[in-house]
């Protein structure tokens, strides 16, 4: 990394784009109002059933619609209005957050109304994820990308600060505060989604078939660097994800109750907020891939220090230092894939991503919620740890093309 020492002009030179701060704004309201929700959910679901499995299947029933419309999502970014789909897919998870209100108002007895809903947020998070990652690029200019991708992760990680902090605070005075609060946010969210200027965007115009599809699939495996990247990303965070269990965390090993949740949910993100700020002035210069391989495995370290960590204050430094590492990697591995990435199959390749990315997160929590049930939770945390720092040295050998990547330019 650098040791310059950046301009504000250089810092912010995203934000000098008006359709760009739009989309921040809405990106971070609606990351945001997710985290309210997903503090909630968990905490109702734990409440309900006191079974660590029903944390994993929240997260399997949320994945489950990117991988069963990956086809469908990537063409529609393409295809269409990016910008319009990022709009109507926020809209979506509005209605899904009201309808979580509406049923935990009417009481539960069971958690099959809140999986129910949880289905078609999944649905909206779908569409959602590959429209709004293909939007980025079409906001500002090529030189700007790289900082644009830093800012775009600190709207999410100031999200995951704050946003859990909030949902722990709002569920500590009702359900219902909680999943109010979300719908209205991310309504507004919504709104500054269609304030943004409508912006070019090279659509597919080739009549829809099986070859434009799978033009996506095609491009990753032919793209060894962006193959490497995104691979790297599902089976390193597959294995180490232990978002799901913070809940038992929270109340079985750290006593801390749902505002110490919220505190957990944040920690990462207080971390990785900071790297993206120092990012967005000091981008990685050179040796970027070996930065990227040797992060993935520090994130592996911090992941067993948690597991094993009895102490609050030590459980919160270990997820503030994984959200740290996490970052610089996701800043490497994103930066790396958008820029080297048509954009007439950006949306394409964007669901794919998103779906290895889902994968890493929803089905990382199913594994660990799985795995809690079977060996214990503090055994599941640990083994997914050692498992993302053996990942990290198998990719690195397996692709070496990615291994030796030094500046994080591309073709666009």
């Amino acid at each position: 990394m650098t040791a310059e020492n950046p301009s504000a002009d250089q810092r912010y030179a995203a934000f000098r784009h008006r359709a760009f701060l739009l989309y921040w704004g809405a990106r971070f309201l609606a990351n945001f109002s997710t985290q309210i929700v997903s503090v909630a959910v968990g905490w109702q679901i734990y409440d309900l059933t006191r079974n660590p499995f029903d944390l994993g299947l929240v997260g399997i029933i949320q994945f489950a619609p990117s991988l069963i419309l990956v086809l469908v999502t990537g063409a529609a970014a393409d295809r269409f209005g990016r910008r319009l789909i990022m709009g109507i897919a926020t809209l979506l998870e509005a209605l899904c957050a009201l309808a979580l209100l509406a049923l935990t108002l009417r009481g539960l007895a069971d958690p099959f109304g809140i999986f129910a809903v949880l289905g078609v947020f999944g649905v909206a998070r779908a569409f959602f994820a590959p429209a709004s990652a293909s939007l980025v690029a079409n906001l500002v200019p090529a030189e700007d990308f790289a900082n644009a991708v830093a800012w775009n992760s600190s709207a999410w990680q100031m999200a995951t600060i704050i946003g859990p902090v909030a949902g722990g605070l709002l569920y500590g005075l009702s359900p219902e505060a909680a999943y109010a609060v979300a719908t209205l946010l991310m309504f507004c969210a919504g709104m500054l989604v269609f304030s943004i200027p409508k912006p070019k965007q090279r659509t597919e115009t080739e009549k829809p078939s099986l070859d434009t599809l799978f033009a996506g699939f095609r491009y990753i495996w032919g793209e060894k660097v962006v193959l490497g990247a995104i691979s790297l990303d599902l089976f390193a965070v597959l294995l180490s994800g232990a978002v799901a269990l913070l809940p038992v965390y929270a109340r079985d090993i750290l006593e801390l109750g749902p505002w110490g949740l919220g505190l957990l949910r944040s920690a990462p993100g207080i971390g990785a907020l900071a790297v993206a700020v120092w990012l967005a002035g000091h981008p990685i210069r050179d040796h970027a891939g070996l930065v990227m391989f040797s992060f993935v495995a520090l994130f592996g370290v911090f992941t067993v220090v948690f597991g094993v960590s009895t102490v609050p204050w030590l459980s919160i430094f270990a997820l503030a230092m994984l959200g740290a590492t996490d970052m610089i990697s996701v800043y490497v591995r994103e930066t790396l894939i958008q820029l080297w990435t048509p954009d007439r199959v950006r949306g394409r390749v964007n669901a794919v991503n998103m779906v290895f990315v889902g994968a890493s997160n929803e089905l990382g929590e199913f594994r660990a919620g799985t795995m809690a049930a079977l060996i214990g939770t503090v055994p599941a945390v640990v083994f997914g740890g050692v498992g993302a720092v053996a990942v990290a040295g198998i990719w690195a050998i397996a692709f070496p093309q990615l291994r030796r990547i030094r500046h994080l330019n591309g073709r666009v």
